[in-house]
């Protein structure tokens, strides 16, 4: 059975039916063991903020730079209750052929999720893995047949679905339907957030395994762009700007508006301005995903000015009856024709988690999101249901952003059929669905997790 044929015939019907009670769910009553992989910036947020929410034991921490490791077991250490060093590990593989864990964190740059997360539900484990979950549409594909086979629950961090102000907003002005009907969406992002340098390539230093981290990826020499936080300048480890930002926006809007997968995505840009820097991804880009009738469209520069400086990465959604403005800061409502507007702004609850206030390079006003995004989470674990962000939802939105990268790529528009799961009638595209895999390592594959 080839993988077309599974996502017909097979995947279908696992999508849509709801998580069967899971073999190795943990009691109530029972302290979950947690593991993360990755422990660099967002791994240890987001790790500290299950913390927050529940008296999880944090049994192991894996990463392929020791130092990070180390520091991130002493930092763990002292969050836990139990005051408990975690156990560390340089290979995720050992550290799930442990067999001691119920939950796992996997919070690695984007070309380490599919095969880290596939072993996991493989091994009766429940999944947080960061956005977007796979670098091209073939890994997501088949992370999503796993955890279906597998029973597992797994939530993707996309925790803009588990921000309070924009909760309220779509409660306030979606679902009323205070926006009439709407016809338009522009998402973007004008941070100036792609590196200018070019600095020489090196040995990487000793304390970082560096064949471990390229992994499946392809090799490029060491530079110091790639570790720790920059790696996202090379496509060779994500897909970019589009990849990284718009992901959250679009899955934003797909949320609020209750939209599936778009029918028809297109995009053009490129390197445009900072054409000295060692970056390969584009400075500028734009995208339109087709739902229907309903264009969302996308922008990045890396460069300039942003077209609302209070709404430098966000989303505006035109309706009829008016304009709703959503960014991870705040929400703005302008009705059609006057009326009352209505502003709403990110509660960061610093009082309550007074940690926050100190912790390094914490994301203050996203930390109420992902603690409810892991309160979430855990209430499907044991409910063994779907969570906000389901691994399905997660696919959509990632496969989506990788689409245009693709249609850009390839310079025409790309029609997408989500229940073969290709691109229609374009050979040369559906190609790329696939990114090859450095050896030894093999791309997981729908029909065989």
């Amino acid at each position: 059975m080839d993988r077309r044929q599974f996502l017909q015939t097979g995947a279908a019907g696992l999508v849509t039916s709801s998580l069967a009670p899971g073999l190795f769910a943990a009691p109530a009553d029972k302290v979950r063991r947690v593991g993360l992989i990755g422990t660099g910036w967002y791994g240890k947020c987001d790790l500290f903020r299950l913390i927050q929410v529940e008296p999880v034991e944090v049994v192991s921490l894996c990463d392929v730079d020791a130092k990070m490791l180390a520091e991130a077991a002493e930092i763990t250490a002292s969050r836990q209750k139990s005051g408990k060093t975690p156990r560390t590990y340089g290979d995720y593989r050992k550290m799930l052929a442990e067999k001691d864990l119920d939950l796992v964190l996997i919070d690695t740059p984007d070309h380490w999720h599919a095969l880290p997360m596939i072993e996991a539900v493989q091994s009766g484990l429940d999944v947080w893995v960061q956005k977007p979950i796979s670098v091209d549409i073939a890994e997501g594909q088949a992370m999503l047949a796993a955890a279906r086979k597998h029973n597992r629950v797994v939530q993707v961090g996309t925790q803009r679905r588990s921000t309070p102000h924009l909760i309220e907003a779509k409660k306030k002005f979606i679902d009323s339907g205070a926006l009439g009907k709407i016809a338009y969406v522009e998402i973007y992002c004008y941070y100036h957030m792609r590196t200018k340098e070019n600095p020489p390539d090196t040995a990487p230093p000793e304390h970082l395994d560096y064949e471990m981290w390229t992994g499946p990826a392809p090799m490029r020499p060491y530079n110091k762009l790639v570790h720790p936080r920059s790696w996202r300048a090379f496509m060779e480890y994500g897909n970019g700007i589009v990849g990284d930002m718009c992901i959250h926006m679009l899955d934003m809007v797909r949320w609020q508006l209750g939209l599936g997968w778009p029918t028809r995505v297109s995009s053009e840009g490129g390197i445009l301005v900072d054409t000295n820097s060692k970056a390969n991804i584009t400075d500028t880009q734009t995208a339109t995903f087709e739902f229907g009738d309903l264009p969302v469209v996308w922008t990045h520069r890396t460069w300039g000015t942003a077209a609302d400086p209070q709404y430098p990465w966000g989303a505006t959604i035109y309706g009829e009856k008016g304009t709703l403005k959503l960014s991870v800061m705040s929400y703005d409502f302008i009705p059609q024709g006057g009326g009352k507007a209505e502003h709403g702004d990110v509660v960061m609850e610093l009082e309550e988690y007074p940690e926050d206030k100190t912790e390094k390079d914490l994301e203050k006003h996203v930390a109420p999101a992902i603690r409810g995004h892991m309160k979430d989470w855990l209430a499907a674990v044991d409910a063994r249901s779907k969570p906000v962000a389901d691994i399905e939802q997660g696919h959509v939105s990632t496969a989506s952003c990788i689409l245009a990268n693709l249609a850009m790529n390839v310079g025409r528009t790309l029609e997408w059929d989500s229940a073969k799961g290709d691109i229609v009638g374009d050979d040369e595209a559906n190609q790329l669905l696939t990114r090859p895999y450095r050896a030894p390592w093999k791309h997981p594959e729908a029909n065989e997790v």
